[in-house]
């Protein structure tokens, strides 16, 4: 999920560096035309020193070229303002989408951390049941309960495993329970106590 956010990210900044391209090339624009203007007036200088006829067609290019300029600067400012906002919005969706990989793995942390109580908890319970239930030879069957435990509650924290972690536990947990009864002698033959 976070490589998918740095991906979205990476895209974000690729299309912010074309923007700034842009924002670049308006300014060479701008450059290119504030050199024509220049040019422009230096010929327009000399235009005057050749007399009054011509004046006018002075006139027309300075008032053209200033237009020019002024279009050029408008487009070049309008294009960096475009960049700066679409540059803030998707500067707000990476760090909301950093926000959310953070609350997405806090919240697997905690859910794994519930599915290992979970396990213990419901190992614990069905040790005490079967304890009570038999009423003899204690020792022998917490010893083998705290060991089953053990192995349920590694089933159910094994992070290679699916979301059915707690029912694996459980019915290793039987199985092992299962297998451990058959090895114990009857009731009747093993108390000794």
């Amino acid at each position: 999920m976070i490589e998918k956010f740095r991906e979205v990210v990476d895209v974000i900044k690729a299309e912010s560096l074309k923007w700034k391209e842009g924002v670049d090339r308006f300014a060479v624009e701008r450059e290119a035309a504030r050199a024509q203007v220049s040019s422009a007036e230096n010929q327009l200088q000399r235009m005057k020193e050749k007399g009054s006829v011509q004046e006018r067609r002075i006139e027309e290019l300075d008032a053209r070229l200033a237009t020019e300029l002024a279009k050029t600067e408008s487009d070049v400012e309008k294009a960096k303002a475009d960049a700066d906002a679409l540059m803030a919005v998707y500067q707000a969706d990476a760090e909301a989408a950093q926000v959310q990989a953070r609350e997405e793995a806090e919240t697997a942390d905690t859910q794994e951390h519930w599915v290992a109580e979970l396990a213990k908890y419901r190992s614990r319970r069905e040790t005490l049941e079967e304890i009570h239930a038999r009423g003899f030879d204690l020792a022998e069957e917490i010893k083998r309960a705290k060991e089953l435990e053990a192995d349920a509650e590694a089933l159910a924290s094994d992070n290679d495993d699916d979301d059915n972690d707690i029912d694996d536990g459980s019915k290793s947990w039987s199985e092992n329970r299962g297998k451990a009864d058959g090895e114990e002698t009857a009731p009747g033959d093993n108390q000794e106590t």
